[in-house]
């Protein structure tokens, strides 16, 4: 009798584990498209994407490269001080959105211009997105504002 108890408790421990193994894949699975990587313009220069592949670019806006198209229709150039990418964008930008600030953006990369399908900007005057702040400090250019005097 004590044989079978320990055999089942075997049996269910191999079930529970093939469960929690087949739940993890599922769950992989569904997210696979849901899953948009981050990279500076640098990373996108040095190693394209794959054709429709969607993910985030950031960094900063190009001073003087925001040309306004028909309509909703906006180009614009994003860098981290090595590299630049064309944007193009249609839709509403966000009210932070400028010239020299923190942008991310997410799209494909189109022919050498990346195509986004949504902006996000910075919240206030010292905010910049957390993946734009490390893409700059691995270049060594990120000055952190808070360490800047008042002027």
């Amino acid at each position: 009798m004590k044989g079978l108890k320990k055999q089942r408790r075997i049996q269910i421990v191999a079930l529970a584990a093939v469960a929690l193994i087949g739940a993890t894949g599922l769950v992989g699975y569904a997210m696979r498209d849901g899953i948009n990587f981050f990279r500076s313009p640098s990373q996108v220069m040095e190693n394209p994407p794959g054709p429709g592949e969607t993910f985030r670019i950031g960094g900063l806006v190009v001073e003087g490269s925001i040309v306004r198209g028909e309509g909703t229709e906006i180009a614009f150039a994003v860098t981290d001080t090595n590299a630049t990418v064309p944007v193009r964008y249609t839709g509403i930008l966000p009210d932070l959105f400028r010239e020299g600030e923190g942008v991310v953006a997410l799209g494909r990369l189109e022919g050498g211009t990346f195509v986004a399908t949504e902006v996000l900007a910075k919240h206030d005057e010292t905010y910049m997105p957390k993946e734009v702040v490390d893409a700059l400090k691995e270049q060594g250019v990120y000055v952190d504002p808070k360490a800047q005097p008042d002027s």
